[in-house]
């Protein structure tokens, strides 16, 4: 059979064939739709998901009875005034001196409005010492970040004249700014670190810069192009700067790895002898179609996130299913026709003293020596493997998920949590209070009126706010506003529990009982506890639909019924242990100083479900590329025992460099400064390395083994089934052999 031509069937094998044939044509194809898609997007806009689409239930409805009434609500700020000892009081010349100098210098700015002094609005706490000087950011409440600085500026002026005092500002405006601050400069810090590490450790496994450019020039376009298409997309599914994040993350990481399987796999060849033309007709018949499976997979997992009902969520699985498609199509098109136009310039560029780490398609010496030592002892290698698993998966039992607080999400390196932690502590629940947005046919109607007063009363004498409860009235849209600070403040669970009183108890008791009246809680607690509630409510259905789909595309691309099940299980097992690592670290604090992680004592709500989602894609890059190779060396006519341990050796080099970038990327992420970055970044990093090395490298090898020839059982009945096989590479390969009982080979 040689070099000759041989028709192997497959979609990638095909799209790898004409991109080959018509490589000016596939790259210029490539290049129109990467560019079309950015012109178009850009030129569409992009619409961000709105308060009404971040969730169902009361939240959303408030949302909705504001925006239906035209309402605008203005970003409101609050200055504490502080006394620092135990001297001076709200009743004080010297207090009162910098109130008043606190409200001129607001007011001054021109950018405050309605503002109010604590002797005006009783916002004085009990014991005297510290007093709110409140008011609202002129202009949209969603850019009034980006003008408060002007306003902090004349508040830490009047500090420097009152040293006896503190005078700090903390509000949604300073807030927005602060976030904006941190999660800018974090996300500016892992985008211009990952492509330059992605790119270094690939310099490394290729010994050549031509090679090593061709992975992250993919990914990089395959980004672009995706962020095109969300503006599009975003019309009818509204998009986020989270998902956006996410979006790079995922690109970058598949971008990567499925350029990596492929162009691996053409060198490999040609290592062997095969010519330009064949090596890359058997890596688009082999690591193409792997990629393709895997990149399905993928998609499949994303798509998981669009059953939750969260706007973010749906959000965050459309980006990530768009540019894992975008980079499966990039990687079985573009690439073999850049593949054949480089032809030997691939090797451009070689670093000198990393001329003898080319492949060759040659054994990992240190994966030979593991695997020599599992296949000897199969149900040894299982039973320790599964065990260790299982034990750094077991604190996951006692998972604690909670929105993060602010003290949570950013503990002392920002001053303004300071700042909100002494306001709730002076006044528990101002900093985040709850709102009830009422809506009635006649807001001034006697009757509701009462109500609002009776509600007011109740609020306070029910235990659920020490008040002050303020009021605001919207006459014309015949709309209010009641403001309520919980009893707990920044501890969510005495602050949840307050809100259930205002939901349960004081709002039938009063406003429920005036009819025609709407009056949803909403609020940062209020919210909270809606999105953990729908959240909680959509597990199962994502779960299943995941597990499901995934386990029918592993069936119908290997027509086994064994090799589907091994991969859902030990996907579980990979998800698993990153949980238990996740709750190990940042819920019970084991190892935490060395992540920068104390006292977080929780994990962020939707970090679980989004692990899950994310890592069962992810996982099955590996255990598709290697089981494809398992499977191809028995077809070929090996044993199966010769075929698993042939398999991972030969994938050993491309699963762990793959592994190594995705471990870098997300490690990045852990080094960020805001703990549920951080989390997400450890559990990822922590997953694929465990889904590199014990699952892939152990566990896979040792269970195949046991099974045998059952690896490749499918009952009689689902023969009828679509065969989404392939025919893996149709040229000669080494007669099978096998190995005696000192791992020398034995030819057959």
């Amino acid at each position: 059979m040689g070099n000759g031509e041989s028709r192997v069937r497959g979609l990638a094998a095909r799209a790898g064939g004409w991109s080959a044939r018509h490589r000016w044509a596939a790259v210029g194809i490539w290049v129109l739709f990467v560019v079309l898609a950015m012109g178009l997007g850009s030129a569409a806009g992009r619409v961000d998901v709105g308060d009404s689409d971040q969730l169902k239930g009361e939240t959303s409805t408030a949302a909705r009875i504001i925006e239906d009434a035209g309402i605008e609500e203005p970003a409101s700020e609050t200055v504490l005034v502080q006394a620092k000892g135990g001297g001076l009081t709200a009743t004080d010349a010297e207090f009162r001196s910098a109130v008043t100098a606190v409200v001129t210098a607001v007011e001054r700015t021109g950018e405050a409005t309605d503002v109010t002094s604590p002797y005006e609005s009783d916002t004085i706490s009990k014991d005297g010492r510290s007093a709110l000087v409140q008011f609202d950011i002129r202009g949209d409440s969603d850019t009034a970040g980006e003008r408060i600085e002007p306003v902090l500026n004349a508040v830490e002026e009047v500090q420097k004249d009152h040293e006896s005092l503190r005078i700090e500002e903390i509000g949604g405006a300073s807030m927005m700014k602060t976030f904006a601050d941190a999660y800018g400069d974090d996300f500016k810090k892992a985008e211009y670190s990952a492509v330059p590490v992605a790119l270094g450790i690939l310099l490394i496994a290729f010994g050549a810069l031509v090679a090593a450019l061709l992975p992250v020039a993919l990914a990089l376009t395959a980004i672009m192009a995706t962020m095109g298409l969300m503006g599009l997309v975003s019309h009818l599914q509204p998009m986020s700067e989270t998902a956006n994040s996410v979006m790079l993350l995922v690109g970058l990481a598949v971008g990567v790895d499925y350029c990596l399987f492929y162009l691996r796999r053409e060198r490999e060849e040609r290592a062997a002898g095969r010519d330009a033309q064949t090596a890359l007709r058997i890596a688009a018949a082999t690591s193409g179609r792997a990629i393709v499976v895997s990149g399905v997979t993928v998609c499949v997992a994303m798509a998981g996130m669009l059953f939750t009902g969260l706007a973010e969520f749906e959000a965050m699985g459309l980006a990530s299913l768009m540019v894992v498609a975008v980079a499966m199509v990039g990687s079985v098109t573009v690439l073999p026709a850049l593949l054949s136009l480089l032809g030997e310039r691939v090797e451009k560029g070689r670093v000198p003293f990393l001329r003898r780490r080319r492949t060759d398609g040659g054994d990992s010496r240190f994966w030979s020596a593991v695997l020599k030592r599992v296949l000897a002892k199969p149900v040894l290698s299982v039973v320790v493997a599964t065990g260790a698993l299982l034990a750094v998966a077991a604190p996951a039992v006692g998972m604690k998920t909670q929105n993060l607080t602010l003290d949570q999400e950013f503990g002392d390196s920002l001053p303004i949590v300071q700042t909100y932690n002494r306001v709730n502590a002076a006044f528990p629940g101002g900093s985040e209070p709850a709102e009830v947005v009422v809506k009635a046919d006649d807001i001034n109607a006697p009757e509701v009126k009462a109500a609002l007063a009776e509600f007011r009363e109740r609020a306070i004498s029910s235990g659920a706010s020490r008040g002050p409860v303020e009021i605001k009235l919207h006459d014309q849209q015949n709309v209010a506003f009641v403001y309520v600070p919980l009893v707990g403040g920044s501890d969510q669970d005495t602050a949840g529990a307050s809100l259930d009183t205002l939901r349960d108890e004081v709002r039938p008791a009063t406003l429920g009982e005036v009819d025609g009246v709407e009056a949803p809680i909403t609020g940062q607690v209020a919210g909270n506890k809606d999105f953990n509630d729908q959240l909680v409510g959509s597990v199962v259905p994502v779960f299943a639909f995941v597990v499901v789909f995934a386990f029918l595309v592993m069936l119908l691309s290997f027509r086994s019924l064994t090799v589907a099940i091994t991969s859902i299980v030990l996907n579980l097992l990979s998800v698993g242990a990153a949980y238990g690592i996740l709750v190990a670290v940042f819920q019970h604090g084991w190892g935490a100083s060395l992540v920068g992680a104390e006292g977080v004592g929780a994990i962020i709500t939707w970090l679980p479900l989004f692990l899950f989602v994310i890592l069962f894609g992810l996982s099955t890059d590996y255990h598709v590329f290697v089981v494809s190779r398992i499977r191809e060396a028995r077809l070929r006519g090996r044993t199966t025992r010769d075929a698993v341990q042939h398999g991972v050796v030969t994938t050993a080099g491309v699963v762990t460099s793959a592994a190594i970038i995705m471990v870098a990327v997300f490690g990045i992420f852990g080094t960020l400064s805001m703990q549920s970055m951080k989390q997400m970044g450890v559990g990822l990093a922590a997953a694929v390395l465990i889904d590199a090395t014990i699952i892939r490298g152990v566990l896979l090898p040792a269970v195949m083994t046991l099974l045998g020839e059952r690896n490749w059982y499918l009952p009689k009945w689902l023969h009828r089934m679509p065969d989404l096989t392939h025919d893996e590479s149709p040229e000669a390969v080494a007669p099978p052999v096998s190995r005696d009982d000192e791992g020398k080979r034995v030819p057959v």
